[in-house]
């Protein structure tokens, strides 16, 4: 199941779709970039809707899943490329994801990436 979220959020993110993108989030999701900076899922959804982030490429390969009860950890190896504020960028990181089970769904709490040369 974690394995095709996975898949269908890459998906969103190359439609550069905010609403199907955040569908993917808890409410409370941060993400940690890969220069160690910390955004939220407002102001992350936001620069998706301005257009001022854009993906064409995400890929997540490698997936390694382990579930804990109710709470998840995805770790992959991501490949992402698109343009942040008119700059192309492609990059390949090490992606890992901590997930909390509520009902039948899963979402996203927290997302870090580390670059990989």
């Amino acid at each position: 199941t974690l394995a095709r979220i996975s898949a269908d959020w890459d998906y969103a993110m190359t439609a550069n779709d905010a609403d199907a993108i955040g569908r993917f989030m808890h409410d409370d999701w941060i993400i940690i970039g890969p220069d160690g900076g910390v955004d939220g899922k407002a102001r992350f959804l936001d620069l998706i809707r301005s257009g001022s982030l854009t993906h064409d490429v995400m890929e997540s390969h490698d997936l390694d899943v382990r579930v804990y009860g109710d709470a998840a950890v995805v770790i992959a190896r991501g490949v992402s490329g698109g343009t942040w504020q008119g700059q192309r960028f492609l990059l390949t990181e090490r992606v890992s994801s901590v997930f909390v089970r509520s009902g039948d769904e899963w979402r996203c709490v927290t997302t870090h990436l580390s670059k990989l040369d």
